[in-house]
């Protein structure tokens, strides 16, 4: 026969199991750099969300004015409408058109110029200077300008967007070729690899990784200059459907407008991540 143990025994040896518990998961959970469970992952995703709309819930409901804060299904329901009715989809392909061409002029003169800056000392003498000075100024400080220069075509609307992550990025772009350790480039010097071999077969190869994180970062910049990108005499574009909405006062189509923005914000954001992933197997990454 097996022995009982007292229920006096057993109540300290289970508190001290869920005290080991407790100390198990603040260890797995507040240890800084620590991975968590994908389902952890997830359940907290999801529940920031749920906290959002709580509290947006709760507020219409409290100030109960829709010309403040619609509510949740208002919205919804102008967002319907908007596809339906008010031509958004047109809207919603003039401005992922004028992002994806200005972030793509930007990232393609950025991206050599920074890892020729953060390879050169002479090029990033040169360059840092007046690059380091420009990206502190406003983008919206230069509507004027490129107006008078440029018209109000898509000449100046790209400019304004190229502006915007242009400057930015560049910087990073040579941070991160700047980081490149001398000790791998002076093995492969060592083997007998060539100059043009350890620019291609090394140090490419060692930037690429942070340097698709850092454009899937600056195409994120890109979104938040396109309402200003869009101000002034565009005839379609989420920010032109903004401006108009404003003059009736739809705070509804507003935010139902913004929301559109930021869930083509995380589109983008997906795809360089699959992009990372699909590249870069081998790196380990921050879950996005």
């Amino acid at each position: 026969m097996s022995e009982r143990v007292p229920a006096t025994q057993a109540a300290p040896a289970a508190s001290a199991r869920v005290q080991r518990r407790r100390r198990g998961l603040l260890r797995t959970y507040l240890t800084p750099k620590q991975a968590i469970p994908r389902s952890a992952r997830l359940f907290l995703g999801i529940g920031s969300f749920v906290v959002i709309i709580t509290l947006w819930s709760v507020g219409s409901v409290l100030i109960n004015n829709p010309l403040f804060l619609p509510s949740i299904p208002r919205v919804g329901t102008a967002w319907i409408d908007m596809w339906q009715h008010q031509h958004f989809l047109d809207d919603v392909a003039w401005s992922t058109f004028r992002i994806v061409a200005g972030f793509l002029i930007a990232a393609a003169m950025a991206v050599p110029l920074g890892l020729l800056m953060g390879s050169f000392e002479v090029v990033r003498s040169f360059f840092q200077p007046p690059i380091n000075a420009i990206r502190y100024m406003p983008a919206s400080a230069f509507i004027v300008l490129l107006i008078v220069l440029l018209g109000l075509g898509e000449e100046e609307k790209l400019t304004l967007i190229w502006i915007g992550v242009f400057f930015q990025l560049v910087l990073m772009v040579m941070d991160i070729a700047h980081r490149v350790p001398d000790e791998m480039l002076n093995v492969a010097y060592t083997l007998g690899a060539s100059r043009w071999k350890v620019f291609y077969k090394v140090f490419l190869p060692a930037t690429f990784p942070e340097v698709v994180d850092a454009l899937r970062i600056t195409i994120g910049w890109a979104w938040t200059y396109l309402i200003v990108a869009e101000l002034l005499g565009a005839e379609r574009g989420i920010g032109t459907f903004i401006i108009i909405s404003e003059r009736f006062l739809r705070m509804d189509r507003i935010i139902a407008a913004i929301i559109t923005i930021g869930i083509l914000g995380l589109i983008t954001d997906t795809i360089f991540g699959l992009i990372h992933r699909w590249a870069f197997p081998y790196v380990e990454k921050v879950h996005a």
